[in-house]
Order: structure tokens, then sequence, then C-alpha cells
């Protein structure tokens, strides 16, 4: 998956999860939680639902680097490289 796919498929989970939020002008380096109202369950059925969709664990001690938008690509993208190589 490429940066803007995973930014893609991140911002579809986001607006899964929380429907009623804008997420159109998300800034790239601004903590999520800032910017729209996400609260910790939010939080953490996105990361169940990146597990359920793509078969990725994210132990939590790693869950600060999913704070922000590019934070969160530049997380997932080996990741996502990984299970494609697999």
């Amino acid at each position: 998956m490429t940066k803007e796919e995973i930014k893609t498929s991140l911002l579809d989970i986001i607006s899964e999860i929380v429907p009623d939020e804008d997420i159109s002008n998300l800034k790239g380096d601004s903590p999520i939680r800032d910017q729209i109202e996400l609260d910790s369950m939010d939080f953490l059925d996105i990361i169940m639902e990146l597990r359920k969709r793509y078969q990725i664990d994210i132990p939590e001690d790693d869950y600060p680097e999913l704070a922000t938008m590019n934070s969160s690509v530049a997380y997932l993208e080996p990741l996502f490289t990984d299970k494609q190589n697999a």
C-alpha cells in the first residue's frame, strides 16, 4: 500500500467510527484527537478495525505512534509492506 492509500484507509476507518465528525481538514502533523471528538474507545475501535481489515497487530506500547495522521502513516507503512511481502 502506498502512503496515500494508507491515509485514505485511515480516513475511511475514522469516518466509520465517528461519522458525525468532519475529517476533510485533518492536519497531518497535529494530534488527531485534538482536531476531532475522538475518545479512547473510538481510538481502540480504530485499532481493532485495522486488525480486522488488514490483520495488522499494533502493540499497546505503540499506540502513541498513531497520534497524528503523518505518524500513523509512517508507522503503518512498513507493516503493510511486510504483509504484502509475506
